[in-house]
């Protein structure tokens, strides 16, 4: 049975990975902070099948002591400040966990484990004020936020470590992969959310920042399948997961709106509060080398996906009401 480490196991991505290893007959380790106790609804299905260990992205220590008692075979880097709004607010600490946090953990695994395979999850923001279009593995990165500044780095030591130490290091530039597991914050959810709050007539709106911005979009539960596929590989590589496709915020919004009946027009507004200091205008994968390379193909369309979302949505809302309505006329 090989063993796998999750650092990121109580996000969405992590979640995914930790379904998608346990099928393939993995003991599955995730690695959280004591902090992080509380927030485990993403993974409280899992927690009979899998285990939690204590270690933090800020401390050396904590992580040399993990690689040592534990020793995986495979190391899935998925934890961040994955917000990038909020690495405005908080660059400094964004760079520490999202750039420095990977040092440590790659300096852990060369000093105590070096045959562990180690995934870096990078990401399409790196890109930023876009080169080229489409994005593929030999475009130049230009990134245009804290967030996707400590990417950079946290890619490139990556690419270090795997050269200088001969480390199975790779990075999955994976383009934005979204699920009802994403959180709130995050436009996709945001968009979803409202739509069932507004069909369900426990909103009339929803304030939005520059609806022209594009990204490719895909589902997390086809993305993962990616990062497991890239520590197969006899060789260490990185690689772009897309769709290879581009959608618009206001495409977003039509496609959610219109899933329930509703013209998005009536209910979107745009609010000066919610645009960046400095946008990003597309991001657009180009997937061929995973495509060619891995094998890997996307199940779930962009549809398909928002459809999904908006359905979780509307189900959530209605058992909450549903609750309320119990608490209310229960004697």
């Amino acid at each position: 049975m090989p063993t796998a480490l999750i650092t990121g196991i109580t996000g969405q991505d992590g979640s995914y990975l930790a379904e998608l290893l346990l099928d393939k007959g993995y003991r599955v380790l995730g690695m959280v902070r004591h902090t992080s106790y509380p927030r485990l609804e993403r993974i409280e299905h899992l927690l009979d099948r899998i285990e939690l260990v204590e270690a933090d992205l800020t401390d050396l220590s904590s992580l040399i002591r993990l690689m040592e008692k534990y020793k995986p075979d495979e190391v899935y880097n998925l934890a961040a400040q994955s917000f990038v709004p909020t690495s405005w607010e908080q660059p400094i600490l964004t760079g520490e966990v999202n750039a420095l946090g990977v040092t440590r953990l790659l300096e852990a695994i060369r000093m105590a484990h070096p045959k562990a395979k180690f995934y870096q999850a990078s990401t399409s923001e790196m890109y930023g004020a876009v080169r080229e279009v489409p994005q593929n593995e030999n475009t130049p990165f230009y990134p245009r936020s804290p967030y996707a500044v400590a990417k950079v780095y946290a890619h490139w030591i990556t690419v270090n470590y795997r050269e200088s130490y001969g480390l199975f290091a790779v990075s999955g530039i994976l383009f934005n992969h979204e699920s009802p597991r994403r959180g709130i914050q995050f436009v996709t959810r945001k968009v979803t959310y409202h739509v069932a709050k507004i069909k369900l007539g426990l909103a009339r709106e929803v304030r939005l920042g520059n609806l022209e911005s594009k990204r490719d979009w895909g589902y997390t539960g086809d993305y993962v399948e990616a990062m497991w596929l890239m520590l197969q590989q006899d060789e260490p590589e990185d690689y772009v997961v897309g769709m290879g496709e581009a959608h618009s915020v206001r495409e977003l919004c039509e496609v959610a709106f219109s899933y329930v009946g509703l013209d998005y027009r009536e209910f979107v507004v745009q609010d000066p509060r919610y645009f960046r200091p400095v946008d990003v205008d597309i991001l657009l994968a180009d997937p061929t080398k995973a495509k060619t390379k891995l094998g890997w193909q996307p199940k779930v369309s962009f549809e398909e996906l928002i459809h999904m979302m908006v359905d979780a949505d509307l189900e959530r809302l209605k058992h909450r009401l549903e609750r309320e309505r119990r608490t209310i006329f229960t004697p």
